[in-house]
């Protein structure tokens, strides 16, 4: 589509977010179209019950000094974030299907979105005084300045890291069973006795790796889970006692 000097394109990563984002909307729907479920849960239920508890357990965990109110406000852009990470790092595991995941520029967007949510929050919850997270407890004043930009580089750092993490686990895992496959599958069609009792190591490297791969995509969806869970509450519990101290 062009307008004026733009173009737009529906990508393969657009198709693939809105059939993932379509998937969950539908089973939630499926499962709270009664009006909050069944008293006796079914296997649907019952998974998006595990999920909400999933979620809720490591909001509740790591983030701490907070009464349970202020959590539960920052636990519906967390749940979204694990569930829509749940149901799209497996998806290149089905046969002509595309993982979103594996395009850095994707995964580099989702995490610089969550790192200026956090920051904001960090602004709006502790004023100027959130910048006293670049400065530890106790540093003398000489060396205040050269403490805060060491603690500056890594603590912006963070939102190129967590897209770097997951962009990298997810190409090279799905290149890895890509890559077995075509072989296993290239010695199977060769006609020849040789290549396919040969063809059995590759085959079952593929079975093996496709079941670690599965692990590593919902792995990689609750890593990011609990980082968030971290610089959420690295944002709103600051150490005070570093500003105190640097205007001291």
């Amino acid at each position: 589509m062009k307008i004026g000097n733009l173009y737009f394109s529906f990508t393969n990563p657009s198709l693939f977010m809105l059939l993932t984002l379509s998937l969950v909307l539908l089973l939630v729907h499926f499962v709270t179209k009664k009006g909050g479920g069944n008293s006796v849960p079914n296997a649907w239920q019952s998974l998006v019950e595990l999920i909400y508890d999933f979620v809720l357990n490591p909001v509740n965990e790591q983030i701490g000094g907070l009464s349970g109110n202020v959590k539960q406000k920052f636990f519906p852009r967390i749940s979204v974030t694990f569930t829509f990470s749940l149901f799209r790092n497996p998806q290149g595991m089905i046969p002509y299907s595309f993982t979103v995941t594996s395009h850095f520029l994707i995964t580099l967007g989702l995490s610089f979105s969550l790192f200026l949510g956090i920051t904001i929050v960090g602004f709006q919850r502790n004023g100027l005084h959130f910048l006293s997270i670049s400065l530890p407890a106790g540093v003398p004043l000489p060396l205040a300045p050269f403490l805060v930009l060491l603690e500056l580089i890594p603590h912006c750092f963070r939102a190129l890291s967590s897209g770097i993490r997951l962009f990298a686990n997810m190409m090279a895992g799905h290149s890895s069973v890509k890559i077995l496959s075509g072989s296993a599958w290239t010695m199977l069609c060769m006609n020849d006795l040789f290549y396919f009792i040969g063809d059995l190591g590759p085959l079952f490297i593929v079975l093996a790796l496709t079941g670690l791969e599965l692990g590593v995509a919902i792995l990689q969806a609750h890593v990011s889970t609990i980082s968030i869970c971290i610089y959420l509450n690295d944002a709103t519990n600051l150490h005070q006692s570093g500003w105190l101290f640097f205007y001291n």
